[in-house]
């Protein structure tokens, strides 16, 4: 793709989820994501009735009379993007791919965080975290970000959560609010998920395709495994394999599903042949309602 046609489509993406981010998601993201923590303010007088877990010692013993410290909301956060660009994101059985979903996604909230003053990050991974870029403030690096997510060609093809999650927590030191975007085709990644889940405030966003659930009844198909390249001829006419086929991945949703709630992590799905408003709207509001 030329430079012309890169630009192009990253303001394409720009408009489109800038009008998202103005009519649905700015108000919501702001009453979700309250500051992540308290910073120190200033020490005044103890007045009858202040909580004296907050007295500041140190100034009582030198005034003679008792003072308490004072701390206000720490307002500023900041956001990580981690984006799954392993092969299998590539697929999308309608317009758009999993992976061009996930960019769309991660612009809506780039911009609901741009708008709020806060900063944003991105981590890029397939079985290697393959790209970061540190979290920042400004429209210029929120356009970096949707450019890297749309454009970069990862080295690999397949998916290593717990990898990626041990990485952002070696760089990241700071709580921050992390999504999680990814079609969730691996394994072994539910320790590193409650580790992550108890020092950031970790949001997955599940990226599905419904021809991935459930095979067109057209005979026989010579399937490649986007990621490993393994191929396998299946019959897709024979209602016995697709029943146990539907029925396999319907179980890999309910354990995922199952992990997320034992985990007590929030979690969003997504179709890539629905559009994503809906629920990710959905999201927001629940979660909103819960916090107050």
């Amino acid at each position: 793709m030329i430079e012309s046609d890169i630009l192009r489509k990253i303001r394409t993406i720009e408009i489109k989820t800038t009008k998202l981010v103005e009519d649905y998601f700015s108000g919501q993201y702001e009453s979700v994501f309250k500051g992540m923590g308290m910073e120190f303010s200033e020490v005044r007088e103890y007045f009858p009735g202040d909580d004296v877990r907050a007295i500041d010692w140190n100034v009582t013993a030198r005034f003679g009379r008792p003072f308490i410290k004072k701390f206000t909301e720490e307002r500023e956060l900041t956001i990580v993007l981690m984006v799954d660009l392993s092969g299998s994101e590539e697929f999308g059985s309608r317009e758009k791919s999993k992976a061009e979903i996930a960019c769309e996604i991660g612009a809506i909230i780039a911009f609901s965080a741009l708008k709020n003053q806060d900063k944003v990050g991105l981590i890029l991974f397939t079985e290697e975290p393959e790209k970061y870029l540190p979290a920042k403030k400004g429209r210029r690096h929120v356009l970096r970000i949707i450019r890297e997510i749309l454009m970069y060609r990862p080295q690999k093809k397949g998916t290593h959560i717990q990898k990626a999650l041990e990485f952002l927590n070696d760089v990241v030191k700071r709580k921050a609010v992390v999504f999680l975007i990814s079609d969730f085709i691996g394994e072994n990644y539910e320790k590193l998920l409650r580790i992550t889940n108890k020092k950031h405030d970790l949001i997955t966003i599940v990226l599905n395709d419904e021809r991935e659930k459930n095979l067109p009844p057209i005979g026989l198909l010579e399937l490649e495994d986007s990621e490993t390249g393994e191929r396998v001829l299946i019959d897709s006419g024979d209602p016995k394999f697709t029943e146990q086929y539907v029925k396999l991945v319907s179980e890999e949703e309910e354990k995922r599903s199952k992990l997320f709630r034992k985990t007590r992590i929030d979690s969003v799905e997504i179709r890539s042949d629905q559009s994503y408003v809906t629920p990710l709207y959905r999201f927001f509001r629940m979660r909103a309602k819960r916090i107050r």
